[in-house]
């Protein structure tokens, strides 16, 4: 290696450069502070978007603003720009994985899945981004907190008090007229309520078919989807039914 090179190379880790990589770091950890405060609002009354999904979206946009105010030391301080905006780049990027991140959410009914893979693809691309402009430091320990995140985020949201949701689907007998009140008494008894809003209400095959969403009160006065779905099995109106969960 010749001394050019190796000097370049040591221009990515002089102090300015990791005074750098430390402003970004700590905003980056205060956006995912407040991202997950409001994520956790959205988390505890039962949403498909939770903690994870605005804790990683929330940080990701944070990294992207933070090294914008930082383009003199990109690429190590010898950035040379010319006709080519490298903002530009960055927009096209995000823009493009945004496309590829509405591919991986799906949903099928009332049930929404994939929300957080796609938040946890829009944080990879920011990553290339840092180290595609030279902020090595920034980028692995946005890797690192994103990876910690995702293993133990799940856990965190379970250890708080949350409100999960429950798509349901109901079928009813023949000449059956189903009662929203009796219906919303029965699930009160359970510890949830039906999410406003959430009703779709159809006909298949001459019968009636209900589908909602029913949100518990807290972990410990709701009772369990099983018990739900024996509560259901014994109501003499009800010819079959379906329960998943409405989230991510």
């Amino acid at each position: 290696m010749n001394a050019d090179f190796l000097e370049m190379l040591k221009s990515y880790w002089q102090a300015p450069e990791m005074a750098a990589n430390a402003i970004v770091f700590l905003n980056i950890l205060g956006a995912l502070a407040l991202g997950l405060m409001v994520g956790y609002e959205r988390s505890y009354r039962g949403r498909a978007a939770g903690m994870r999904t605005y804790g990683m979206v929330c940080m990701a946009s944070c990294a992207l603003m933070a090294i914008s105010g930082h383009s003199d030391l990109w690429y190590g301080g010898h950035a040379v720009f010319s006709s080519a905006d490298p903002t530009r780049v960055v927009q096209g990027i995000v823009t493009g994985i945004g496309f590829l991140c509405a591919g991986v959410i799906m949903r099928d009914g009332l049930n929404i899945s994939g929300l957080t893979t796609a938040a946890s693809i829009w944080t990879v691309a920011t990553i290339g981004v840092l180290v595609g402009v030279g902020f090595y430091a920034a980028a692995i320990l946005l890797a690192m907190l994103a990876t910690v995140f995702m293993i133990w985020g799940g856990r965190l949201e379970s250890f708080l008090p949350n409100r999960h949701a429950i798509a349901v689907t109901l079928s009813f007998h023949d000449r059956t007229v189903p009662s929203e009140k009796d219906l919303r008494t029965l699930t009160k008894k359970l510890g949830y309520e039906i999410a406003k809003g959430s009703f779709h209400i159809a006909e298949h095959k001459g019968k009636p078919e209900w589908r909602f969403v029913v949100v518990s009160m807290g972990n410990r006065r709701s009772a369990s989807m099983v018990d739900l779905s024996r509560a259901l099995a014994a109501a003499e109106e009800i010819e079959s039914f379906q329960l998943t969960h409405a989230r991510n």
